[in-house]
């Protein structure tokens, strides 16, 4: 029991790097702050902080162990929060992290789930690198591409192909392609990402094949995804984008896809969560909402 009532004022002094704020966010005195994390350090046997007149450090022990109890405290309190409003509304803050790319398509989607869920507050983070859900005390991140955290409760959202689109113009002037081989006759309209590298397009080369990347020389090269589009729209040339982003210029008739027969799957979209988070009502109240509104949204 002296180990579980240690491990919260540890945490506070850890993250506030001091033993009289952690008691101001307690409620208590430093005095018994203090107390608390020296009987810590007994139980465990080890070290956990270092502490001098002006400042506080994490031993490298304490370090370790404040990554474990970040996890556990988050998990405690979803607990509790499971059981407090199993039968509530969802309701109260809900933080959530999603990269740019995907603003378009759920952006809309959240105001939706706001205007249904209305004693929810939606806090959206956008951001493409990758979220510390605990750290910064996000609810649920939106990400696409592989999981590399196994610790973390994942729910797939979304399934996407890369599709390959030219406005009717250009392909009136210059032809429509009917095989990947060749896009070498083809003025190619490229993504570059935030490190430098030009993305490669990816196909199916035959049926039933698995996707292979396909080389080809870019006419033109653009660090804004969105932009390939605009690039494309004006007739400039080919681009590959991933299905969703290009759902309303389809519908317009600005962009038509080539090569449908020999479209390559794309990265998966995943809702992400701590464990036990996934139960809180306003967490599964936006995993159902966005499973709900994302079935189906790839029908081109």
């Amino acid at each position: 029991m002296d180990l579980f009532t240690g491990v919260l004022p540890f945490l506070h002094v850890a993250e506030e790097r001091s033993f009289r704020k952690a008691a101001e966010r307690l409620g208590v005195t430093v005095a018994a702050v203090s107390k608390a994390v020296r009987r810590l350090e007994e139980e465990l046997g080890a070290r956990l902080l270092e502490r001098t007149s002006r400042q506080v450090a994490l031993t490298s022990e304490g370090a370790a162990f404040l990554e474990r109890a970040r996890e556990a405290v988050a998990q405690i309190r979803a607990a509790r929060e499971t059981v407090a409003q199993a039968h509530r509304a969802p309701r109260g803050p809900l933080t959530v992290s999603l990269p740019f790319i995907l603003g378009p398509v759920l952006l809309p989607r959240l105001a939706r789930l706001q205007a249904r869920h209305p004693q929810l507050t939606l806090h959206v983070r956008m951001s493409d690198r990758l979220s510390k859900l605990v750290e910064e005390q996000v609810d649920v991140a939106i990400r696409l591409g592989g999981l590399e955290d196994s610790s973390l409760v994942a729910r797939r959202l979304l399934s996407t192909r890369w599709m390959t689109l030219a406005s009717p113009a250009y392909l009136a002037r210059h032809g429509t392609p009917e095989h990947p081989s060749r896009l070498e006759r083809h003025a190619c309209l490229k993504f570059v990402d935030p490190r430098g590298l030009t993305r490669e397009w990816h196909f199916r080369t035959s049926p039933g094949a698995g996707p292979q990347v396909v080389r080809t020389r870019a006419a033109m090269d653009v660090d804004h995804g969105p932009a390939l589009l605009d690039l494309a729209a004006a007739g400039a040339g080919l681009c590959q984008v991933l299905d969703f982003m290009s759902d309303a210029r389809l519908r317009a008739g600005a962009l038509v896809e080539v090569l449908a027969d020999y479209a390559a799957e794309g990265p998966p979209v995943h809702a992400l969560c701590l464990p036990g988070r996934q139960s809180v009502p306003r967490v599964r109240a936006l995993l159902q909402h966005l499973v709900e509104e994302l079935r189906g949204v790839t029908a081109w």
